[in-house]
């Protein structure tokens, strides 16, 4: 069945009011006419809260790769819905998604035996260009969207290459259920870890609310021999962080890889920060490498953690800095 309507383009419109279309139809435009046919997809990805740890790690072979283990923020979420049609284009709204609308070309053109296109719609609570995992996250969710639409079911590790062809780097935050080590440029799992990252409650501090990163345009960091190697013992402390389910230990992790990239895309008063931490009982710091916000991190399971927070909340707001209060 297929149901075409003429439609003033410039009258302001819900995109995909369910309440106006029956289940099973759907509406897309070609030269100002909305046609009803295809099956709707939808997808939802998670943002996160910068990395507890990135820098160079060896793969299986010993070869170098950069990778990085993100700090989970659960509450951001990227949802995608998709509408195929038959005009062999994608139409993506907001506008300026250009990687989810690449990713679902990309998606559509190694999974559709027909020359089609749609109408994806993306909606999002995470920050643009403070280093939270929006372009990811978006670019995720108009992929699953995309399989959904088509009946098609890709595990994980698949799901990011397409993602790592439509953005170029990626973070790892479709491995819900596991903490991975992972390497963003290639889309490729180093370490899987045996456990999930353990809640963690933490502040969100932005020092500068004016800067924002586009991480494409970021020069990769280049770790001299010393750091390289400091990576590793650091990886080794992860490991038993999460295997044990340590908060300080972890904290302790992203403390160390937070001052040995702080040279690469300095966080303005980032001491100010670690210091009013540390005076309110804090297990550490952790940062967006490629963005602008620092997660003040606290063990949810000790006895004065509401209250340490919200002292270090107080004396952080107090000191000029913007935040917010982050729980699991």
């Amino acid at each position: 069945m297929q149901l075409v309507f003429k439609m003033n383009l410039g009258t302001t419109r819900r995109f995909f009011a369910a309440s106006v279309f029956p289940i099973g139809l759907r509406e897309t435009q070609s030269n100002g006419i909305y046609v009803m046919h295809g099956k709707q997809g939808k997808g939802e990805a998670a943002g996160h809260h910068g990395e507890l740890l990135q820098g160079v790690f060896e793969d299986d072979t010993g070869l170098l790769r950069r990778g990085l283990v993100s700090m989970p923020y659960r509450q951001l979420k990227s949802r995608a819905e998709f509408l195929p049609n038959e005009e062999r284009e994608v139409v993506v709204f907001p506008r300026r998604c250009e990687k989810a609308k690449r990713a679902a070309e990309i998606t559509l053109k190694r999974f559709s035996s027909a020359s089609v296109g749609g109408l994806l719609r993306i909606t999002s609570n995470i920050p643009v260009a403070r280093g939270m995992g929006s372009s990811t996250a978006d670019v995720v969710a108009s992929i699953l969207a995309v399989l959904e639409s088509l009946d098609v079911q890709l595990p994980p590790g698949d799901v990011i290459q397409i993602a790592v062809s439509a953005e170029t780097a990626c973070d790892s935050t479709i491995f819900s259920q596991q903490a991975v080590l992972f390497a963003q440029r290639d889309g490729i799992v180093l370490e899987s870890f045996r456990k999930s990252i353990p809640p963690i409650d933490f502040i969100s501090v932005t020092a500068d609310t004016e800067q924002t990163v586009d991480t494409l345009d970021l020069h990769l960091p280049q770790y001299n021999p010393e750091e390289v190697e400091t990576f590793r013992p650091i990886r080794a402390l992860l490991r038993k962080a999460i295997d044990t389910s340590d908060i300080n230990l972890l904290g302790r992790v992203a403390t160390a890889s937070t001052w040995l990239n702080q040279r690469f895309l300095r966080k303005p008063r980032l001491f100010d920060i670690a210091e009013i931490g540390a005076r309110h009982g804090a297990v550490g710091i952790q940062i967006a490498h490629s963005g602008t916000v620092i997660g003040v991190m606290f063990d949810p399971a000790k006895e004065r953690t509401t209250e340490n927070i919200h002292l270090a909340n107080r004396e952080l707001i107090y000191s000029g800095f913007e935040t917010i209060l982050v729980t699991q």
